[in-house]
């Protein structure tokens, strides 16, 4: 992976990528990163060497390459979200623009620059009207690639928390996609308060 979006984009630039538009409960996560580009070669030659998008890796790896990330010199990272209540009032993908916004602003004030270069993963993102989208930014762009480790690494934890807070689903094995195991534990004891009731399987149960 090289830096040739960033370059082209500038400094100061960040990427931001999002994890957790699928699944049935929790909320969605966002993550934006920065790192100067006069450090960025080297950092991609040591460190980062190995960071890529953040479904290519495993549980282990990409735990591992959260934690140099986030304690590397110079870079400036954010992790924000939206809530499951959020996701049923506004929808998923409006609720995913949020909490890519909620990252930027907070990476944006850290470096003290209202309006930084942006480059997202995926389509266009309606609260970033100025940033880059890029498809399947997140195995073409180190920082991209390194806010969907984040934003992964950072669901999975919090859907640790909720399988700890409501257990009995599962949370801590499926993180709340819709596997047959999620489905039959929501017809047996009903959602909680972290399921999204918007999404079909959780709405259509009759149970609800």
């Amino acid at each position: 992976m090289t830096l040739e979006l960033e370059l082209a984009a500038g400094d100061p630039v960040m990427g931001i990528d999002e994890a957790g538009r699928g699944p049935l409960a929790g909320p969605v996560f966002a993550a934006a990163v920065h790192l100067p580009l006069a450090i960025a070669e080297l950092v991609l030659a040591e460190g980062w060497a190995t960071v890529n998008d953040s479904k290519k890796l495993t549980e282990r790896k990409r735990n591992a390459l959260a934690e140099v990330i986030r304690s590397t010199p110079g870079c400036v990272w954010a992790i924000a979200s939206a809530s499951a209540a959020e996701i049923d009032r506004f929808n998923i993908l409006r609720a995913t623009h949020i909490a890519m916004k909620r990252a930027h602003d907070e990476v944006a004030a850290k470096l003290g620059i209202p309006s930084p270069h942006v480059l997202v993963d995926g389509l266009p993102a309606s609260t970033l009207p100025q940033a880059v989208n890029v498809v399947k930014g997140d195995a073409k762009s180190p920082l991209i690639a390194a806010a969907s480790i984040l934003a992964k690494t950072a669901r999975d934890a919090y859907c640790v928390e909720m399988e700890a807070k409501f257990p009995g689903y599962g949370f801590a094995q499926h993180k709340g996609y819709p596997t047959e195991a999620h489905v039959a534990a929501l017809r047996e004891l009903g959602p909680c308060p972290e399921h999204r009731r918007s999404f079909g399987p959780v709405s259509q149960l009759t149970l609800f």
